[in-house]
């Protein structure tokens, strides 16, 4: 188990990677690739609702799937919310079966992950989220403005944009 692991952990992933937002997204099927070469007989599990048969779980809260992936008999079960473009959970009277494909995915190679492939993507991921309109609030003058809207991405600048007015200055 622990040289699967090392195997996996010492694979360098980071031109196989998406960044979408502030997000950093590792191809499902390139993460399926390396770890089959390293265990050919690592298996995945989708899991169903015993009720309904679908491959999710849904609530009043939103909608979740659930993957396993064994690689030398010891399974890694992840979870993950279906989520619409800003990583925020649908609800089920939103969600389609595209959504979910695309959850289940994503489920499988955070799960492969846990085994090592691409694990340093997720450091971090579970920190607070900071709220980009109090923080440019905060900043004490137009330089430290600046400084901090040079940090965000292309879609968190857009987002600020709006307030541009409110702050009076010129964001760059």
């Amino acid at each position: 188990m622990k040289e699967v692991f090392k195997k996996l952990s010492e694979i360098n992933v980071n031109d196989k990677t998406d960044k979408k937002g502030k997000f950093t997204y590792l191809s499902w099927s390139f993460a399926w690739s390396e770890l089959k070469k390293i265990s050919p007989t690592a298996t995945a599990k989708v899991y169903h609702d015993e009720n309904t048969n679908m491959p999710y779980f849904a609530s009043k809260m939103g909608v979740i799937v659930k993957v396993g992936v064994t690689v030398d008999g010891l399974e890694h079960i992840n979870y993950l919310p279906v989520m619409d473009f800003k990583n925020k959970s649908k609800s089920v009277d939103t969600v389609d079966m595209m959504d979910i494909n695309k959850a289940i995915q994503r489920c499988t190679t955070k799960a492969i992950a846990l085994h090592g492939l691409g694990l340093y993507i997720y450091a971090g991921e579970d920190l607070p989220e900071v709220d980009i309109e109090d923080l440019l609030r905060s900043c004490k003058d137009l330089k430290e403005l600046q400084t901090v809207y040079t940090k965000f991405t292309p879609l968190e600048k857009t987002a600020t944009l709006k307030l541009k007015d409110e702050l009076k200055v010129t964001l760059k």
